[in-house]
């Protein structure tokens, strides 16, 4: 596929699954196309499957000697980051060729992230009548109460629950797997789910053991859960920007917030350095302080077994 196939579809990517703005959305095509421009100048006829590293290392020696600032090189790689990242979810690519690019140094924008209360509306507002209401709250409950990645929570499996120890097998990024805990309200709704909703599904092959399912039997995509939690979000009165990632960032942070080890947080997380943790230490700080609770929320219900 060429690059004219691949962007349109990018274009759709940060629309929907990012909720970028417009705007957002037009400089990171724009600083792709100067990628294409720079390919052309130099008569490469390379397509996004088949760039290398050292050809955007070359291009990043170009953009700098045109004298762009740091701030714009930086977004610039951002962008790029950003497209052959998504590649890389649309298994179009097996590794990144952007991975070690180097953005220059500048300083760290934190993350959005919601009040126990307002997750709390958010859930109180889910449509239990409607056909997919215990699912969609079942969703948050699990994604808030173990720090998933949308994509971790997509491919959840049935066989990797462990209601009796309380835990979850979870696959991350590479395959790499970790063990995290799962609350009460997590391990609650995720039975009920199992027990007298999902059964009510005929679920396609090859799909019998994903936990979260469409109505036509198939695993959830990242962008319904985005779609879910985005609705659910404006139900409740919520004017920031949220998306599935925000329930990952809320989780973290109210885990530092009571005192949390921040090792602990990251093997949670399944980051791979701890200085990918070390941003929700900048959150909060006088709350961390108080240390008004010593556990993530949820954790502070247990899960009755039946």
């Amino acid at each position: 596929m060429d690059w004219h196939h691949h962007l349109k579809n990018f274009e759709m990517y940060l629309r929907l699954e990012r909720s970028l703005s417009e705007n957002s959305i037009q400089a990171y095509l724009h600083d792709l196309s100067r990628v294409q421009q720079f390919l052309q100048l130099k008569n490469r006829p390379d397509q996004p499957e088949t760039i290398t590293l050292d050809t955007l290392n070359a291009f990043l020696h170009w953009i700098a000697q045109l004298g762009l600032s740091a701030t714009s090189q930086a977004r610039m790689i951002s962008g790029i980051k950003a497209f052959f990242k998504y590649l890389l979810l649309e298994d179009i690519l097996q590794k990144s060729p952007a991975q070690m690019l180097t953005t220059p140094r500048l300083g760290r924008k934190l993350p959005e992230v919601l009040k126990v209360e307002e997750i709390d509306r958010m859930l109180a507002l889910v449509d239990l009548s409607q056909p997919q209401g215990q699912r969609n709250k079942t969703i948050i409950e699990v994604m808030y109460g173990s720090g998933l990645r949308v994509s971790e929570a997509t491919e959840l499996k049935i066989s990797d629950i462990f209601f009796k120890e309380e835990f979850m097998r979870i696959t991350g990024k590479g395959n790499k797997q970790r063990i995290v805990p799962m609350g009460g309200p997590a391990a609650r709704e995720v039975k009920s789910y199992l027990a007298h909703h999902r059964i009510h599904i005929p679920v396609q092959k090859g799909f019998e053991d994903h936990v979260f399912l469409n109505r036509r039997g198939r695993k959830l995509s990242r962008v319904m859960i985005f779609h879910i939690i985005r609705e659910l979000g404006e139900k409740a009165g919520i004017s920031k920007t949220i998306s599935p990632h925000t329930l990952r960032h809320s989780f973290a942070t109210h885990l530092v917030e009571g005192g949390a080890d921040l090792r602990a947080v990251q093997d949670m997380l399944g980051h791979e350095s701890i200085t990918t943790t070390e941003i929700y230490t900048h959150l909060n700080r006088e709350y961390l302080r108080e240390n008004i609770i010593s556990y993530h929320p949820r954790g502070k219900i247990r899960y009755q077994r039946s």
